[in-house]
């Protein structure tokens, strides 16, 4: 069966690989297929699609963006066009809010009794772009954390108490940015909603009403159980079904790409049916 990954990030936002070396890895792994989706970022599409192109791996241009929610919402623009403007504005806003979650973030670290400054989590982003992973490896070079899902589910994740949130789109406005640019609309990680049953239900029926298009039905965190049930809510829905792992390379270790925790596999066909409802030959 062929395989696919429509869920992976680069260092283009909080991966250890390049866009290109991701499409190589991608390819070894033996995938059919694969996304670049990162934060809030469309800055590696244009090197992941070349190097897929040279090296005869499908590529999907994406993008993942944080939405505001009562929990933690993410939306994963699939077949999007990156140079579309408004999506352009926007992500330029939204690097700039960024940028001050980035010093708040620092700071409420740093009021809980740990040294993490900006310019060290700059040094292992490599760059200007600096995401939660990176503060989470300075963390644990320092001893604050065993590893960056221990700083995160302690200190950095959504409700901890050093999570700083990005002011930015509602769901609506992302999901509208992301089918003005000719994408697909995913409801990513549906567990991180915090929503269950009946509730994620309604939700889910509110963001198909703006214009969501699938769900990610296949997810690295997901039990048997959940995949299952999400499924079969995409399916009283009328919405397609995605799949990913969230790959980031080193700064999620335990995250193999296309597999997951080793026992994953997205089929190809899924992807089939997402470029059939875009109409997308």
């Amino acid at each position: 069966m062929k395989t696919i990954d429509l869920h992976t990030h680069s260092t283009c936002s909080d991966g250890s690989m390049t866009p290109a070396e991701l499409m190589r890895h991608a390819k070894e792994s033996g995938l059919a297929a694969v996304a670049l989706t990162d934060h809030d970022c469309v800055d590696g599409l244009e090197e992941a699609k070349n190097e897929a192109e040279r090296i005869g791996i499908e590529f999907i241009p994406g993008v993942e963006l944080s939405v505001t929610s009562s929990a933690e919402t993410h939306i994963v623009g699939l077949f999007i066009d990156p140079e579309e403007p408004e999506l352009k504005k926007a992500l330029e806003k939204i690097r700039l809010e960024r940028k001050n979650r980035n010093a708040v973030t620092s700071s409420l670290l740093k009021a809980a009794g740990m040294d993490v400054s900006v310019e060290e989590a700059k040094k292992e982003a490599g760059s200007d772009l600096v995401a939660r992973a990176h503060f989470a490896k300075v963390m644990v070079k320092k001893g604050y954390a065993e590893s960056a899902k221990d700083a995160f589910e302690r200190f950095l994740g959504p409700g901890k108490p050093c999570f700083a949130p990005v002011a930015g789109l509602d769901a609506k406005e992302g999901i509208e940015l992301i089918k003005n640019a000719g994408g697909t609309a995913v409801a990513a990680h549906l567990h991180h909603t915090k929503k269950e049953g009946a509730a994620l239900e309604k939700y889910l029926r509110e963001l198909k009403g703006w214009g969501l298009d699938a769900v990610e039905g296949f997810y690295s965190e997901y039990t048997p159980q959940m995949t299952g049930d999400y499924i079969a809510l995409a399916g009283r829905l009328g919405l397609a079904i995605s799949g990913g792992t969230d790959f980031h390379g080193s700064m999620k270790p335990h995250i193999a790409i296309g597999k997951g925790f080793g026992d994953m596999a997205v089929p190809y066909a899924l992807l089939e049916e997402l470029k059939r409802r875009a109409g997308i030959s």
